[in-house]
C-alpha cells in the first residue's frame, strides 16, 4: 500500500507496483513506437526476442515478424493479462530483469521498453548477458515528450514530471559490465490525442497513481489549465503530443 501520509514519498517499488491497478490505463493510453525506431533497434535476423517489463505489450507487438519468436517477462500478472488479450502467439513469463525465467545463451536479443530505470544496475547486466548468445544484442528504447516545444514543457510541470527530453538520458540509467560501449539513435514522431486522451495518459504514470485522490485531482486540475492557456491546444479535436524516441544497442561478446 502507498503510504499518502504528507511526510512520506513514494518508493521505488511503490511506483513500480503502482501498475497492478492501472493496466487498462496504461494500455489504453501509452504511446506505441515508431517502426523504424524498432528495425533500428533489434537486428532483423533475430529469431528469439526476450522483452523485459514488456507491461501491456505495447513494445512486444511490434517485435513480431514472420519467423520470429517473441517472449514478454514482467513482474506483473495484471499487465500480462492484458498482453495476453492483446497481442497473440506471445510466450508471457513472470520475471525482473534481475531473475530471467530463461535458461543461459537462449535468445537472440533483449529489449527495455520504458524499463531500463527499474532494473538493479550490475545484477541487472549480468542477468541479461547470461541468456543472451554470444553476439546478441541488448536493446533499450524509450519515448519521451518533446518538452523543448513549449506548451509540452508547461504539461511536464503541470504532471509533476521530470521524463521529458534530455540527450543524454542513458547517462542517468548507464549500462555496466559486461557491455561496453554501444550505438545510439533518435526519432521524432507525434501521438494524436483527444483531450480526454491526454488526462488518461496523466492517469497512466506513476507518479500521478501513487497521489492520494487529492493530489491526482490537483494534477489534473493542473494539466487542464495548461491545454486552456494554449487556444491551438484547447480548440483542437485531436492533439499531436510530441514525442522523441531514445534508442541505444549494446552486443554481448
Amino acid at each position: 500500500m502507498v503510504n499518502d501520509t504528507p511526510n512520506s514519498q513514494p518508493s521505488k517499488n511503490d511506483h513500480a507496483r503502482s501498475f497492478d491497478a492501472a493496466a487498462h490505463v496504461y494500455e489504453e493510453s501509452r504511446p506505441g513506437y515508431p517502426a523504424d525506431a524498432v528495425d533500428w533497434l533489434v537486428p532483423a535476423d533475430a529469431r528469439r526476442v526476450l522483452d523485459v517489463g514488456a507491461g501491456t505489450g505495447k513494445f512486444t507487438r511490434m517485435l513480431q515478424g514472420e519467423d520470429r519468436e517473441v517472449i514478454a517477462v514482467d513482474p506483473s500478472p495484471q499487465m500480462l493479462e492484458v498482453l495476453r488479450d492483446k497481442v497473440q502467439g506471445v510466450e508471457t513469463l513472470l520475471g525482473t530483469a534481475e531473475r530471467l525465467p530463461l535458461p543461459d545463451e537462449s535468445v537472440d536479443a533483449v529489449t527495455f521498453a520504458q524499463a531500463w530505470h527499474w532494473v538493479e544496475p550490475g545484477r541487472g547486466e549480468r542477468e541479461v548477458a547470461r541468456v543472451l548468445k554470444p553476439g546478441g544484442t541488448l536493446g533499450l528504447i524509450w519515448n519521451s515528450r518533446d518538452d523543448r516545444v513549449d506548451w509540452v514543457r508547461e504539461l511536464g510541470e503541470a504532471m509533476g514530471s521530470n521524463d521529458g527530453y534530455s540527450p543524454s538520458a542513458l547517462a542517468e540509467h548507464p549500462v555496466g559490465a559486461p557491455f561496453e560501449g554501444g550505438e545510439s539513435a533518435e526519432f521524432g514522431w507525434v501521438q494524436r490525442l483527444s483531450r480526454p486522451g491526454i488526462l488518461t495518459l496523466v492517469r497512466s504514470r506513476s507518479y500521478f497513481l501513487v497521489k492520494n485522490a487529492d493530489g491526482q485531482a490537483e494534477t489534473l486540475r493542473r494539466v487542464e489549465a495548461v491545454l486552456d492557456r494554449h487556444p491551438e491546444i484547447a480548440a483542437a479535436g485531436v492533439i499531436e503530443l510530441p514525442y522523441v524516441t531514445q534508442a541505444y544497442r549494446f552486443r554481448r561478446g
